[in-house]
C-alpha cells in the first residue's frame, strides 16, 4: 500500500482494512471476518450488502446524482419525508434532511431559537440537557452533550448549555427507590433548573429517548418523559428528543419515545435512517414548530451542501421499504427480548457485569469491579477498549465506552445488532462476549 495520508481516529497505528460487508459480516483485505455486533455506531440495521438498498442507489445514481436543495426538491426526498412523517406520532409531520446526527442537533437547535424570534420571544435562547448524554461533536452539539471527556478539549469554545441530571435508575437511584419516584425525583431537576434559569428565558429541553453510547443503552424509567414533557408545556418550552441512534426502529417502533406515549416538538434521526448505506439524518418538527416559520419569515436561517441529498434519501427509503416489507420491527422486539435472555443467562451473576440493560436492539452491559457496591474499575485500566481489543481478536465487533458514571470512570460494552439477525447470530454474538469478558476479567 502506498504511503499514509488518510487522518485516522488514532496516529499510533493504521486500522485494518475493510473491503467486504456481507449481512452481520465485515471482511477485511486478509480474508478476516468480523461479527456486526454493533452496526459500527448502532447504523448497520440491515447488515451490510442488502441488495434491494444497493440497487436503488445505483437507479438513483444512474439518473441524478446531486441537486442543490435551493435549486431543486427530488422524489425520493418528497416519498422519503413523507414515509418519515407517516411513521412519526402526533404532528411530526415536516422533515429537514442533514448529512448526519450531529448537524440534526445543529438544526433543532437552531429551528428552535428561531421558533421563539418569529412569535416575538426573543428572550428564550437557554439550552437544557442532562449530564452523562451525546448529541454530537459539533461545538452547538457537543455543547448541549454531557460526556465530560469529549467537552474538555473545547470547553473555551461552547455555548452555555446548563446540564441537569440524567435518568438513569441503576447507578442514581436511592436504595429502595421506586423507579416512578425516582423518575419524578429525576423530572424535577429540570424544574428546578429551569426556575433558577428563569422560565421566560429557557427554549428547549434536549435528551436522547434511550441514552446511546455515553452511559451505554439508558431507557427512561416509566413516567420520567411524560413527566419531561409536562414540565416544558407548562413553561411553552420545546422537548427536543434525539434519537439519532435509538430511533428508526433500533428499539422496536418507529420512534423509541411511542413506548413511552411522548410525543417531542422535534425529533433527530440519524443511523439506521439510512442504515450506513449513505449519510443521511434528519430534525422533524411538529406542524405547529413549522407553521411559525412558515406565517412568519418562510425559511430556516440554516442551509448546508449536502441538505436532502439525492442518493441518501433513495437510500434511506429504501431502507424504511426494507424494514415493513421484511416486519422488521416486531422483529427487533423479538430479538431484543431473546438477547436480553442470553445475556442475562451468560452474565446475570457475573461478579463483574452490574447491569444490563437496554430496549430492543440497543442493549449495554455495564462492567463493575465489584457487583454489591457497583464501585467502577478505576480509570486508569481502560476496560472498554480491552474489551474491544480482545473482542476483535475473536472476530467480534463490540461498540464499548468509558465515563459511563460520571464520564471519567465507567465501563460499558454496548451491543446494536442488524434488526434481521437470526438465532443463530443472537448465539454466535453473545458466545464470543463470553470469551472476551473471560479474557479481560477472568474469574
Amino acid at each position: 500500500m502506498e504511503a499514509e495520508h488518510v487522518f485516522h481516529r488514532s496516529t499510533e497505528a493504521r486500522p485494518p482494512l475493510a473491503v467486504r460487508g456481507e449481512g452481520i459480516y465485515v471482511i477485511d483485505d486478509r480474508g478476516g471476518r468480523y461479527v456486526d455486533a454493533c452496526g459500527g455506531a448502532a447504523v448497520s440495521c440491515l447488515g451490510h450488502g442488502h441488495p434491494a438498498v444497493v440497487a436503488a442507489m445505483a437507479e438513483q445514481a444512474r439518473r441524478l446524482e446531486y441537486v442543490h436543495t435551493g435549486f431543486f426538491t427530488t422524489e425520493a426526498a418528497e416519498e422519503l419525508a413523507a414515509d418519515i412523517a407517516g411513521q412519526c406520532p402526533g404532528t411530526l409531520d415536516r422533515v429537514w434532511f442533514t448529512g448526519s446526527g450531529s448537524e440534526a442537533i445543529e438544526a433543532a437547535l437552531k429551528l428552535a431559537r428561531q421558533y421563539y424570534l418569529e412569535r416575538g420571544d426573543s428572550g428564550r435562547s437557554k439550552v437544557i440537557a442532562r449530564r452523562l448524554s451525546y448529541h454530537g461533536n459539533t461545538l452547538g452539539a457537543l455543547a448541549a452533550g454531557g460526556s465530560a471527556w469529549r467537552r474538555k478539549p473545547y470547553e473555551p469554545l461552547l455555548i452555555d448549555v446548563s446540564l441537569v441530571d440524567p435518568c438513569f435508575e441503576y447507578r442514581f437511584a436511592e436504595p429502595g427507590e421506586s423507579a416512578e419516584a425516582y423518575g419524578e425525583r429525576a423530572a424535577n431537576r429540570l424544574e428546578q433548573e429551569i426556575l433558577e434559569i428563569g422560565p421566560d428565558r429557557v427554549m428547549a429541553f434536549v435528551a436522547e429517548t434511550v441514552v446511546g453510547a455515553t452511559a451505554g443503552a439508558v431507557p427512561p424509567v416509566p413516567d420520567y418523559l411524560r413527566r419531561i414533557r409536562e414540565i416544558c408545556d407548562r413553561h411553552g418550552m420545546l422537548l427536543i428528543l434525539d434519537e439519532v441512534m435509538c430511533g428508526s426502529g433500533r428499539t422496536g417502533t418507529f420512534l423509541s419515545c411511542e413506548q413511552d406515549g411522548v410525543v417531542p416538538d422535534i425529533v433527530t434521526l440519524g443511523k439506521g435512517l439510512g442504515a450506513g448505506y449513505e449519510p443521511i439524518a434528519a430534525a422533524v418538527c411538529s406542524s405547529e414548530v413549522y407553521d411559525a416559520v412558515a406565517t412568519g419569515s418562510g425559511a430556516l436561517k440554516h442551509g448546508q451542501t449536502y441538505n436532502a441529498h439525492v442518493i441518501g434519501c433513495a437510500a434511506a427509503l429504501a431502507v424504511q421499504r426494507v424494514i415493513r416489507e421484511e416486519r422488521l420491527l416486531p422483529r427487533v422486539r423479538q430479538s431484543g427480548e431473546r438477547l436480553m435472555d442470553l445475556l442475562g443467562q451468560s452474565f446475570g451473576q457475573h461478579s463483574n457485569v452490574g447491569d444490563i440493560r437496554g430496549r430492543g436492539l440497543l442493549i449495554a452491559l455495564e462492567l463493575v469491579a465489584d457487583r454489591a457496591t457497583k464501585a467502577p474499575f478505576d480509570a486508569a485500566l481502560a476496560i472498554h477498549q480491552r474489551a474491544k481489543a480482545e473482542a476483535f481478536a475473536r472476530g467480534l465487533l463490540i461498540y464499548p465506552s468509558g465515563g459511563t458514571v460520571d464520564g471519567r470512570s465507567g465501563d460499558h460494552i454496548l451491543l446494536a445488532p442488524p434488526y434481521n439477525v437470526s438465532d443463530g447470530e443472537l448465539d454466535m454474538i453473545v458466545d464470543l462476549l463470553g470469551q472476551t469478558i473471560d479474557a479481560v476479567l477472568p474469574s
